[in-house]
Formats: C-alpha cells, sequence, structure tokens
C-alpha cells in the first residue's frame, strides 16, 4: 500500500515539474516576443516623441506674450526680468535687432495730409511800398552764433525792420563767435533770392549807402515785442543826423508773441526766402540720393556731443573720474559759468542723450537693425568708443564725410557754416528726423517740417526718459518699450502737440499751419487746429522747462512783455538765484550760450 502511495506521489511531482517547464518556456517566448515587438516600435515612438517637441518649441516661439492677464503678465515679467546664475542675482535686458511694429507708420504722420503750410500775408497786411518806408532810416543786423542761431536772427531781422520802417541792410554774419566761420551772408544764402522775394514785405540792400548819415550801435532786449521796438529803438532814428541803427549780438531778439500777420513774415523769410547757395545745395542734394540709393528711407540723427557743449551742460555721463576731470577742465574756460548738480540737470531734462540712448530709443519706437541713419555731427566726446553702441545698433552708419570724398568736400571743409548748411540739407530732407538735444538746428528743423507736411520728427521727452534708460536693466525690453512709447506721445512731430500760444516759435510755427480743405470733416470739429495764436493764451501754463511761458521769456530777457523795462517784481521769487545769475552771466559772456545754440 505504501509502495502505491509513494508511487503516486512520485508521478504527480514529475507532472508538477513538466508544467512548471512548460509554463516557464511560454513565459519565455511570450517575453522575447513583447521585447521583439518594443524594438520595432522604438524608432517609432523616438520619432514622434521628437515631432511632438519640435511642435512645442515652435508654438512657444511664435506665439505672443501672455500679456491679457495680468498675474500671468506679472509672473512672465519677473521671471525674464531677472535669472539666477551660480546662485547670483543677473538682470535681463535683451535688445532685439528687429523693431517691433508700434502700430503706427514709422516713415510718415498718420495726420499729416490734413494741415498744409500757409504763410501768404492777408489783405490786411501792407506792403512796404504802403508803409511808406523811411528813404533815410536803415537798420543794420549783426547776428550772433552758428549757422541756424543766425539764421534765427535773421528772420527776425526782416520782421523788425518792417516794424521800424526801415530799410534793411543784408544782415552780417558772425565771424567771430566759438564756431570761427569767415562766410558772409552771400557765401552761404541766395541773396538776390532773398532780397527778391522779400521786395514786397521789405526793403532790402546789399550795403548801407556811403552818404548815409550818422551810425548808432546799440542792443536790442531779448524777447523784445513790437511796443518794445517802438519805444525803445524807433526813438534812435529820430536822434538829429542819425540814419541808421546797427543792433549787435542780434539772437532771440524779437518775442515769441507777436501779431499772426507778424508771425506769418517770419514763415516767409525762414522757410521761403532762406535759400541755400547753389553749389551747397547741388552738394547737399547729392548726399541725399547716395542716402536714397542706398535704402528707400533713411533717419537723419543730430548728435551734439562734442565736449564742449558736454562741459557746458554739467551734466554727468558715465565716464567716471577721467569724465569729470576733463570736462571740467573745459568748464574752466568760462569763469562766470557757476556750478550746476548733474542730477537735477538729468531730471529736467537739460542733458543731451547719449549716443547709445538714441540708438535704444529708436529701436523702441520700432527701427530695426536694416534702417540706414545718417548721423550730422561734430567731434564725439570719446571717439568711436562712445559711438560704438550706436553702431551696434544700426550698423548701416552714415556721415558727410563717408557718403562723399574729401574733393568734394574740400571748398565747403573750412567752414563750419558751409557744412552744417549740408548737414543741414540732408536731415531736412530726411523721412525721420531725430535730435539727442533742443538746440537751434533741431528746432528750426522741427518747425521746417512741421511745416512742409509734418515729417516724422523726433523729439526725445529727456524729463521723462532719463529714469527709464538710468533703470532699464531691471526692465524687460518690452516694459522698457512700453515705457518709451507711452512717453514719447507729443514728441513726434505730430499736429497739435503744443497748444496755441505755447512753445518756441521757429519750432512749433502754428500761426503759418493750417488745415486743407478735407481736414474739417476728416478729423472732426474737435481737433481743428487753431492757427490764430494772438487769440489764444497759454493760461499760465509750464513748458518743458517748468517755467510759464512768460517766466521762460523773462529769464531771457531784460524787457518784460507788459513794456516795463527789468524784470516784473515777483517772477521769481519761487526760482533759484542760481538760474537769474546764470541769465545774468549768459549776457556778460555770450560764448556761453554759442557753444549750445547749434
Amino acid at each position: 500500500m505504501s509502495i502505491v502511495m509513494l508511487k503516486k506521489k512520485k508521478h504527480a511531482g514529475d507532472e508538477f515539474i513538466a508544467v512548471r517547464i512548460l509554463q516557464g518556456f511560454i513565459f519565455r517566448r511570450r517575453r522575447h516576443h513583447h521585447r521583439r515587438r518594443l524594438l520595432h516600435l522604438l524608432p517609432l515612438l523616438s520619432t514622434v516623441s521628437g515631432c511632438l517637441l519640435l511642435l512645442f518649441a515652435i508654438v512657444m516661439f511664435i506665439s505672443p506674450p501672455i500679456s491679457n492677464h495680468h498675474s500671468l503678465h506679472h509672473l512672465y515679467s519677473s521671471l525674464n526680468k531677472r535669472v539666477l546664475i551660480n546662485g547670483e542675482i543677473e538682470s535681463v535686458f535683451r535688445v532685439p535687432m528687429s523693431g517691433e511694429s508700434s502700430g503706427r507708420d514709422l516713415w510718415a504722420s498718420n495726420q499729416s495730409n490734413f494741415f498744409i503750410g500757409c504763410s501768404n500775408s492777408s489783405h490786411h497786411f501792407l506792403s512796404s511800398e504802403i508803409t511808406n518806408t523811411k528813404p533815410n532810416r536803415y537798420l543794420l543786423i549783426a547776428t550772433s552764433g552758428g549757422l541756424n542761431q543766425q539764421r534765427t536772427g535773421i528772420v527776425d531781422a526782416v520782421v523788425s525792420a518792417y516794424i521800424l520802417n526801415a530799410t534793411l541792410v543784408v544782415p552780417k554774419l558772425d565771424q567771430n563767435s566759438f564756431w570761427k566761420d569767415a562766410s558772409n551772408f552771400s557765401e552761404i544764402f541766395d541773396v538776390e533770392w532773398f532780397i527778391r522775394y522779400l521786395s514786397k514785405d521789405v526793403k532790402i540792400i546789399k550795403h548801407l549807402p556811403e552818404k548815409a548819415g550818422k551810425v548808432i550801435t546799440t542792443r536790442a532786449p531779448r524777447k523784445c515785442n513790437q511796443k518794445c521796438y517802438e519805444t525803445r529803438i524807433l526813438p534812435i532814428f529820430h536822434k538829429k543826423h542819425v540814419q541808421a541803427v546797427q543792433l549787435t549780438k542780434f539772437d532771440y531778439r524779437l518775442s515769441n508773441q507777436l501779431d499772426v500777420s507778424l508771425q506769418k513774415l517770419r514763415c516767409r523769410v525762414n522757410y521761403h526766402a532762406l535759400k541755400f547757395t547753389d553749389p551747397i545745395l547741388e552738394m547737399g542734394m547729392k548726399l541725399v540720393e547716395r542716402m536714397r540709393s542706398k535704402s528707400t528711407h533713411y533717419v537723419a540723427l543730430h548728435l551734439r556731443y562734442e565736449p564742449d557743449m558736454l562741459a557746458f551742460s554739467g551734466c554727468y555721463y558715465g565716464g567716471g573720474d577721467k569724465e569729470i576731470k576733463e570736462l571740467g577742465t573745459i568748464r574752466k574756460r568760462w569763469k562766470t559759468l557757476h556750478t550746476k548738480n548733474p542730477d537735477k540737470e538729468l531730471r529736467h531734462g537739460k542733458c543731451p542723450l547719449t549716443p547709445e540712448e538714441v540708438g535704444l530709443m529708436l529701436r523702441a519706437l520700432g527701427f530695426g537693425k536694416g534702417v540706414h541713419i545718417y548721423v550730422a555731427s561734430g567731434e564725439v566726446y570719446g571717439g568711436e568708443k562712445t559711438l560704438a553702441p550706436l553702431k551696434a545698433l544700426f550698423p548701416n552708419f552714415y556721415t558727410k564725410e563717408t557718403i562723399a570724398s574729401k574733393d568734394e568736400l574740400a571748398q565747403f571743409s573750412s567752414y563750419s557754416s558751409r557744412m552744417a548748411a549740408l548737414d543741414f540739407i540732408v536731415c531736412d530732407e530726411s523721412d525721420v528726423f531725430v535730435a539727442n538735444n533742443n538746440g537751434n538746428m533741431a528746432k528750426i528743423l522741427a518747425g521746417k517740417r512741421r511745416y512742409f507736411g509734418h515729417k516724422t520728427t523726433i523729439r526725445p521727452n529727456a524729463r521723462k526718459l532719463y529714469r527709464v534708460f538710468h533703470d532699464r536693466h531691471n526692465l524687460t525690453w518690452e516694459e522698457f518699450t512700453s515705457l518709451v512709447r507711452k512717453f514719447q506721445i507729443g514728441f513726434m512731430g505730430e499736429p497739435n502737440e503744443v497748444k496755441p500760444g505755447r512753445g518756441e516759435f521757429h519750432e512749433h510755427p502754428l500761426s503759418c499751419i493750417c488745415e486743407n480743405s478735407e481736414s474739417s470733416r476728416a478729423l472732426g470739429d474737435s481737433t481743428h487746429l487753431q492757427v490764430r495764436a494772438d487769440k489764444s493764451s497759454n493760461g499760465g501754463e509750464a513748458n518743458d522747462e517748468g517755467f510759464s511761458e512768460d517766466e521762460q521769456d523773462l529769464l531771457e530777457t531784460e524787457y518784460g512783455e507788459d513794456g516795463n523795462n527789468g524784470i516784473r517784481d515777483g517772477v521769481f521769487q519761487n526760482r533759484k538765484n542760481s538760474d537769474f545769475l546764470l541769465m545774468k552771466s549768459e549776457q556778460q559772456q555770450p560764448e556761453l550760450e554759442e557753444i549750445i545754440s547749434d
């Protein structure tokens, strides 16, 4: 019995072992089969995964930044603003190579077609024949400063002669100032055209007659209005044997506020009668054609960054002790120049933008690396090192010296005013004009470009932009761009950027800009340009320097608009004495303002 039981157990055990072996064999084949299937699927799975990753990367690259949701935008900005590298915080400020769309046409004003220049005299304006210009009454003018400061003097000289019923002798240009240019009027401007074009307004002669009587030399007060000329200058002609009055250093000697008919005369002189000589015009237009041959559009930059100009400004430009020492030495040339607070000058927008800051502003406004830029400048402080950031942003960088040969420029190169005239032409003909300063050339070109169609003219809002430039490394590029575009609204050369009666007339010749026949319907009654500046009031509003129009005039004048000689009582109650002292020092030392004039 026991033997039988043992045999049954042994047989059952053998069957169990056989079953286990068979199961192991089957499972092994299944595992091998699955492994073979996985090996065949692996390339396919890798390909699919790679495609998904590539698709995800493309979507992330082309998709716009998340900006509609405030919290997500804040998170995105915070992450992009600073990154952790080797345990240290490093700021991120990446300037793109291309310009991003700003939603406006970079090369034209949105409303330029609605306005036209209008300086023709009205039927109320008396011609030189009707006003009975006195036969023995001659006005001689000696201008001051660089080319564009002298241009303002020439314009105002014609109006002054009209007020005084005097014959104007062609103005004498400044040949002894900081600019040291021996050119006379006829070597820069077409004198025959000047006399002929204005013949109905003012009688003009080339030279004072030899038989003219006694000549009295004096200086008109700053910002002298019509009443001022009638009470201060006209009586001199009534003196015995006096037939001629010579007004020296004739710059800004005529008020910014005049009757509309006189303002229109200003425009006729500035925009029509003053024409450069043929050699200057021909060379200037050659430069324009060469810029046009390189690109359909170009930007012109008037860059004032000479050592003397920077020293005079009293600003700090980041050059360390070397800069402070060098510019400080230059400032010592002018003994009456008081010390300035660099931070205060910067906050008040009185420091010119550096070349790098100009480049960053243009890129933020939408101008990409491929834009061609013409630079009108003198000696740049720091040379190529200073210009390097601007050239990196805009490598298509040109000057008159790079697009014209020495032989072509030879007849102009020894004369600063003639060289400046070439730059003036190229800047005036540009699609976009920008300046890093608010000197005379920038102002006159801004006014002329408004008059002839509101061509895009960028004036940096320095009072607001200085903080954006200073803090840019704590901002993302998107944040920087947004702030620059916001602060430049009203500083792009568009119509109606200033109220009638406000601003420098040569920069904002509102009396000479009218709406065309279709503008009323297109713009609506609420946006009509008011051209009757004589009927408008500035309401005591502050200008860009923080002064009201009256205060600004008085800061620059010896003669108040109310007809009283001297400074009105109480005007300086809220102003520091240093501002008044600066005004006095500028009157005593003319060369100070000549440095920054153009």
